[in-house]
């Protein structure tokens, strides 16, 4: 290393990967990837440039969604390559060190925290759920459901239609809201952990739908094809809604790690 290099920390695991499991593996800047060992754990990283993924350089290429889109997927194939061996704790991107003393520092200063959560994640994965609405579908189910069967006459069932009229958008989104809700809470019996995430921008899904839910969940390896069939029923008895099961992840949503 030179002073002009830092240290791109892909993920924490066990002393069951060395840098003979690591051979072949690499990294954002197409650098060979290697351990590095303390307080019984492991640190995976590679060796970068600091004119291009140091912290000034960082802000600017984050920016760029091709070099980002790039650096994202290498970074994931080197967290792949760490799963393959074991339990993993996947870091962020763009979590630079200086050089390997200072990683080694990390893993004897937050050793507990790191232990902790290696074995929250293993025997499991992440899985992510999102729901997209027809909103034309949603609006003729809560006009079916409000529809007063005994109209008092002409006048108030014109009233009333204009009332539903008027609030149609509104109940939509409750009607949206409340199945979103209900979701979640299902989901939530069936796997570890789970939260709820803000909507993704249609720019970055490409797809047009409203999407009104977007979740992720920790699934025990056991139990993921039962959490599947979950999804696949609440996405049967729900007219209107439309269920997306993705993964499995590598666990980024719950290793609860920062830096």
């Amino acid at each position: 290393m030179t002073a002009d290099d830092g240290v791109w920390l892909y993920g924490i695991t066990t002393d069951s990967i060395g840098d003979a499991q690591l051979a072949g593996v690499s990294g954002v800047a197409g650098e060979p990837v290697r351990a590095v060992a303390s307080a019984g754990l492991v640190a995976v990283v590679g060796t970068v440039s600091l004119s291009e993924f140091g912290q000034a350089p960082l802000q600017h290429n984050l920016e760029d969604l091709d070099w980002l889109a790039t650096t994202a997927r290498a970074h994931d194939a080197v967290v792949a390559a760490m799963l393959r061996c074991g339990p993993t704790v996947p870091l962020r991107l763009a979590t630079v060190y200086l050089d390997d003393d200072r990683v080694r520092l990390l893993l004897d200063e937050r050793r507990e925290e790191f232990r902790a959560t290696l074995r929250r994640v293993t025997g499991r994965s992440e899985w992510g759920v999102k729901a997209y609405a027809d909103s034309k579908t949603l609006a003729q189910n809560a006009k079916a459901e409000s529809s007063p069967t005994r109209a008092g006459g002409k006048g108030t069932a014109y009233l009333l239609r204009r009332r539903a009229e008027l609030s149609a958008q509104q109940d939509v989104e409750r009607r949206a809201a409340g199945h979103a809700e209900e979701i979640h809470s299902a989901l939530l019996g069936n796997a570890v952990g789970g939260r709820r995430r803000q909507v993704t921008d249609p720019v970055l899904t490409g797809k047009r739908a409203w999407m009104i839910f977007n979740g992720t969940y920790l699934v025990d390896s056991e139990r993921v094809d039962d959490f599947a069939a979950l999804v696949a029923a609440l996405d049967d008895e729900r007219p209107g809604v439309t269920l997306e099961l993705t993964g499995p992840w590598p666990p980024y949503s719950f290793a609860g790690i920062d830096e």
